[in-house]
């Protein structure tokens, strides 16, 4: 007897760091991107939007049915506020769905300068318990951008005792932090960058020696195991094996972290997880397929672990050896346009390939096809026989039909 699914699929939410981010991912499955403006996120190394790149970003969400959420996250200071409202009013005027708040002074002034905005509440809230949630609720606040340290029977217990006019954001992959939900100083001291606002310089993922002070005064090393010394570093989430889990739960959304990473690592992780959720939609008794849990070996990432989904991960939470990204695959080169009768793609190259090289490509809901490049010729019309140059426009033979806006890549074996 198949189940029946006692919740509405939730909504995928995917980051963009840019409009070709944005774009990516809502081509490659997402239903709402989130993004920043050019002040008060907290990803101010990200390229962020300008007040007209955030009106033609949320132009090109809505006219594909999309929804766009705007952090203004960061701690804010009296100065912050001061400058506050006329970036609200640009945010508004922009067209966006929704703020992503974490200040009690920034929610306080968005709710009168921009009332009719819904206000979204920010991880790094730290929200664990359904009593904070109403206070947060009766705060204005329409979402809930739930804290990563809570299990998934937790938000199912939280969700049943909340109102549903209260909704509840909850994160499935990416980077983790070694601090309570992002509360961190350690960039603070050891680098002077301030990760409350926006300038986290990662000290976590350093490595570190651990010395002993002797009783004459003189330090020791202490050496290593097999642990070594990234004794800071935790492991990136993935849920994508436990998505019926997940949606039972009863978040409205799932969110990828990732506002930094590159249109590869957004393409890889957002397809694959519309995958799943398609087809849990349409198969909830089937089994996720192998290939889809691996498509994200194929994204750069850390070793992956399911945080905290399941109670507190421990030490296996953290990955001590290396804080190395990894990843099966490297993209290769986007597609711009293709050429049926001639059999070529026209495409931007992003790393070196060579004519001969098995490609594979990556489409939306489709990551089963490769093909072997043919021939590679420039915009000139001369024959290369490799692909060295950055960003260099290329015609290259191509017996797969492909789509503008589809990644070559080449994954490690092939």
């Amino acid at each position: 007897m198949k189940k029946e699914r006692k919740t509405a699929l939730p909504e995928l939410l995917a980051p963009a760091g840019n409009m070709e981010r944005l774009v990516t991912a809502l081509r490659f499955g997402a239903d709402a991107v989130y993004l920043g403006a050019e002040a008060m996120s907290l990803r101010n190394y990200a390229d962020n939007f300008t007040a007209d790149g955030l009106s033609e970003a949320c132009a090109y969400a809505h006219a594909r049915g999309k929804r766009v959420y705007v952090a203004c996250n960061a701690f804010a200071r009296d100065t912050d506020l001061r400058a506050l409202p006329a970036l609200l009013r640009q945010i508004r005027a922009a067209g966006a769905d929704a703020l992503i708040v974490n200040d009690a002074g920034v929610i306080r002034v968005a709710r009168d300068t921009v009332p009719e905005l819904p206000l979204h509440l920010s991880t790094q809230a730290n929200t664990l318990n359904a009593e904070a949630a109403m206070f947060w609720h009766e705060a204005g606040i329409r979402r809930i951008v739930l804290a990563r340290e809570l299990s998934l029977a937790e938000i199912k217990e939280m969700r049943a005792a909340l109102p549903d006019a209260l909704e509840l954001e909850i994160f499935v992959h990416g980077a983790m932090c070694v601090s309570y939900s992002g509360r961190c100083l350690l960039s603070n001291y050891i680098a002077g960058r301030d990760s409350n606002r926006g300038e986290c310089a990662q000290p976590c993922r350093w490595t570190y020696e651990l010395r002993e002070r002797g009783h004459n005064g003189a330090y020791f090393g202490i050496e290593q195991d097999a642990l070594g010394t990234y004794i800071l570093n935790a492991r990136d989430m993935n849920l994508i094996e436990h998505l019926p889990a997940v949606i039972e739960t009863g978040a409205c959304s799932l969110k990828i972290e990732g506002r930094m990473k590159s249109i590869a690592y957004v393409a890889t992780v957002v397809n694959a997880y519309r995958m799943a959720l398609d087809r849990y939609s349409a198969a909830p008794d089937e089994p996720l397929p192998a290939e889809l849990s691996k498509e994200l070996d194929y994204a750069s990432h850390r070793p992956y672990t399911a945080g905290f989904a399941f109670g507190d991960p421990g030490a296996a939470g953290q990955a001590p050896q290396s804080a190395d990204y990894v990843s099966e695959a490297q993209i290769s080169a986007v597609v711009l346009s293709y050429d049926a009768q001639a059999q070529t793609a026209y495409v931007e190259q992003r790393n070196r390939f060579a004519d001969g090289d098995v490609l594979s490509i990556l489409s939306p809901g489709d990551i089963a096809r490769t093909f072997t490049v043919r021939s590679i010729h420039n915009e000139a019309g001369e024959t290369q026989q490799t692909a060295p140059h950055p960003k260099q426009r290329l015609h290259i033979g191509c017996i797969e039909p492909v789509q503008a806006g589809d990644i070559l890549r080449k994954i490690s074996g092939c």
